[in-house]
């Protein structure tokens, strides 16, 4: 049987702890992909899986396979795109991350407007805040909003995230408007689990302040804590490029346009320049000229 087929194969199995779902992520029936596996087991005589009727869990010899299959996996890709290099046309499939919230509001929309330009592309698009590993996850681009990228991978800067205070009408009618950081403290507040839980930072000029807020509410993503200020929950320090068109619609209010929250950057992320495919570097280039001009 094909090798490279089993590895990937067992590359998914090992990733998904299910059979059933490579069988039907490959498009293979279930006993193929268990032929497939008894045959990678079989050349390397050695046990790679433990399986029960409720899981499938990695043996030592697994955990050092899945690792090599991964590296074998990713040089085949890059061999095949440099043997492609001539072709004017961009193929293959590339796997990209991103934070839910900037996927839903720009990513999915620039990457779709992509792949009408390259129509032999395929594009997965992982929708998360979680750490991953880009080299075993085989991710060709992370795009993060940070003021700290991995200094273990390259960063390309693709856009500025300001980020602006904010409440509805609704909750300001209750509440009263802020005129000033420090009233933010007696305010219900609406925060990310991951920055600014329990403390916001303003500057204004070469002021600058540090809050020390009540959260009554905690999200790990931008576009739920969106919807929890649009109905009235409390004041939020949101990315412009969520909640932009909300401020300019009056859903929302922009608070202390004096005070500035900190900026961060988007960056695009990758593990390595050698042997960028052809398919990588046209997307990086399309994103940095698409979200240059935007007006967030």
């Amino acid at each position: 049987m094909d090798r490279l087929t089993a590895m990937r194969v067992f590359c998914e199995v090992a990733t998904s702890g299910s059979f059933s779902a490579t069988a039907d992520k490959l498009d293979m029936s279930r006993a193929m992909v268990t032929r497939y596996v008894s045959e990678l087991e079989s050349w390397l005589n050695a046990r790679l899986l433990q399986r029960t009727t409720r899981s499938v869990t990695l043996t030592d010899a697994g955990e050092q396979c899945l690792r090599r299959s991964q590296q074998m996996l990713a040089l085949m890709e890059n061999i095949e795109e440099e043997t492609r290099s001539d072709d004017a046309e961009l193929r293959g499939q590339l796997r990209l991350t991103c934070s839910a919230s900037f996927a839903f509001a720009h990513l999915a929309r620039a990457v779709c407007k992509f792949l009408s330009l390259h129509p032999l592309l395929k594009i997965d698009l992982h929708a998360g805040d979680s750490a991953i590993n880009l080299v075993e996850a085989r991710i060709d681009l992370a795009i993060r909003i940070s003021n700290d990228p991995d200094p273990l991978l390259i960063a390309r800067p693709l856009a500025v995230c300001d980020s602006v205070l904010v409440a509805s009408p609704a909750y300001l009618r209750q509440a009263g408007l802020p005129v000033q950081p420090q009233d933010l403290s007696t305010h219900r507040c609406l925060t990310h689990i991951n920055y600014g839980r329990n403390t916001w930072h303003f500057q204004r000029g070469d002021e600058a302040v540090q809050v020390n807020i009540a959260s009554h509410f905690n999200a790990n993503d931008a576009t739920v804590l969106l919807q929890a200020a649009l109905t009235g929950a409390g004041i939020s320090v949101l990315p412009t490029y969520l909640m932009g068109d909300h401020v300019r619609k009056g859903d929302l209010h922009a608070l202390l346009p004096e005070w500035k929250a900190p900026d961060r950057t988007i960056y695009a992320l990758f593990p390595s320049r050698r042997h960028l495919s052809p398919a990588v570097r046209a997307l990086l280039d399309f994103l940095v000229e698409e979200f240059a001009s935007q007006p967030w």
